[in-house]
């Protein structure tokens, strides 16, 4: 039963790697020269997706976040596996999921070379590959005091679609429609991050929310940052909900964004709007790194705002 599951639904060819999908082991040959980069990330039912979502969605969510960490990283995707516990040997859902998985794959060139099924709740699991030209791999360790801060699209919309899915925030239906799509469907910044290699000075992908995600490239870096809240890039349905502390926070902290923050000196921000360009995003400068340790956002009217908490916490009840 499980091979046949991974002959129906996971298996392609796999002109990348020199043996794919069908042995104990795919064999891969890196280009010669350049460094792999490797991330995993573990999706659950009931905590990172409903079981109500669809199965299309999730296969294209559940990629795509992996492409992420590559994207922060400045990596060009190759290989991934993939593991999936199933409840129950369900063809319509892995059909869908399998759609979905591989769409998002195809966008970015990527392929699948292995994995694992077995019975169990619903979990997912995924290991990317992608390469790297050595000495070039955009790290979280290499802001310094003076450079700028930037985040890439827009942040805050994924956020707000969970709160409002999860009745915290209340949104007209028409307003809701507009951000949805960015909780379920999110965009993976491949492009930005390969063109801001030897232009950014560090960066992530945030996920867990900008100001937690922003937290890790100082403590790497030993630096701190001034952030002006006016600034942060949003959707104009989102910016007409902000009165509500809910929305700052989603705006804030709220996670699954998928878009990189980066930081660049001064003297690399027409570099930094060339290599925005060349990968068709929008990239907006939100502030400057400091000296001095710790993050302060700074709210329209100059005071320094109050941030009860800075990203999600995967241990949280």
């Amino acid at each position: 039963m499980e091979f046949d599951l991974i002959a129906r639904h996971f298996t392609r060819a796999t002109p990348g790697a020199v043996l794919g999908v069908g042995d104990d082991c795919a064999l891969l040959a890196p280009t010669p020269g350049m460094q792999l980069a490797v991330s995993s990330d573990m999706l659950l039912e009931g905590r990172h997706f409903s079981p109500q979502d669809s199965p299309a969605g999730i296969g294209h969510k559940s990629l795509a976040v992996n492409l992420s960490d590559l994207a922060a990283m400045g990596a060009t995707p190759r290989w991934a596996t993939l593991s999936i516990a199933l409840p129950a040997a369900d063809d319509a859902w892995l059909t869908a999921f399998a759609r979905g998985f591989f769409r998002m794959a195809d966008q970015h060139g990527i392929e699948l070379v292995g994995g694992d099924t077995t019975r169990g709740a619903l979990t997912i699991s995924i290991t990317v590959i992608g390469e790297v030209p050595p000495g070039e791999a955009l790290r979280r360790d290499g802001a310094k005091p003076g450079d700028d801060v930037w985040v890439s699209g827009v942040i805050g919309s994924a956020a707000m679609a969970l709160a409002y899915r999860q009745g915290r925030l209340f949104m007209e239906q028409i307003d809701a429609a507009k951000v949805l799509p960015a909780l379920y469907l999110p965009t993976p910044r491949v492009a930005l991050g390969i063109a801001l290699r030897g232009v950014a000075s560090s960066a992530i992908d945030i996920s867990d929310g900008l100001l937690g995600d922003l937290g890790h490239i100082l403590e790497r870096s030993q630096a701190g940052a001034g952030l002006e809240f006016a600034a942060l890039p949003t959707l104009p349905v989102v910016r007409a909900y902000l009165h509500e502390k809910v929305a700052r926070d989603c705006v804030l902290a709220g996670g699954d964004d998928y878009e990189l923050c980066f930081t660049a000196p001064p003297a690399k921000r027409d570099a930094v709007q060339t290599a925005a360009k060349n990968a068709g995003v929008a990239v907006t400068r939100i502030g400057h790194i400091t000296a001095e340790a710790g993050l302060a956002v700074v709210g329209p009217d100059g005071q320094r705002l109050a941030v009860e908490h800075t990203g999600y916490d995967h241990f949280a009840a």
